[in-house]
């Protein structure tokens, strides 16, 4: 390894397709949207991601490195807005219309925090609170690529 380049990622493995990581990279989710870029490592380590294209990456999706080595992508934690209610359902639907990022989970709906988004949900009866956990939204149509908000 020569100490003036770092090492570079040579593809990527996804979740269920790959064991035994070396170590870790912790990424927001506007972090796993990546072209090009040199991330540094739970271990300090830095590495070079060059992809052919811009592409998304899951929790547990992993980097290897040109000598082999697997570096796991993990969610950061990040600020996000955690709706509840008796209308989930609406409520998923109000977010999606706005194309925000969204997780879904059976009691509870996960979006970064956007103060007008905020807004309406409240007005529309929903149960808001600010949490900060990872954030690991639905892919985009057909369960996969990413859905953008209106910020991008």
């Amino acid at each position: 390894m020569n100490s003036t380049h770092p090492p570079c990622s040579q593809g990527i493995h996804l979740i269920g397709q790959w064991s035994a990581a070396h170590t870790t990279v912790t990424l927001t989710y506007d972090d796993r949207f990546l072209r090009r870029k040199v991330l540094t490592t739970a271990t300090g380590e830095r590495f070079l991601v060059d992809l052919p294209h811009t592409t998304s990456l899951n929790h547990g999706d992993a980097f290897e490195l040109d000598d082999g080595r697997l570096i796991e992508v993990i969610a950061a934690d990040e600020d996000l807005l955690e709706i509840s209610g008796d209308n989930l359902t609406s409520l998923a639907w109000h977010i999606g219309n706005r194309h925000t990022p969204c997780q879904v989970e059976p009691t509870r709906l996960l979006i970064q925090r956007d103060h007008v988004i905020r807004d309406m949900l409240e007005k529309l009866g929903a149960d808001v609170r600010d949490i900060f956990e990872p954030f690991t939204p639905e892919g985009g149509a057909y369960g996969h690529g990413r859905t953008h908000g209106h910020a991008h």
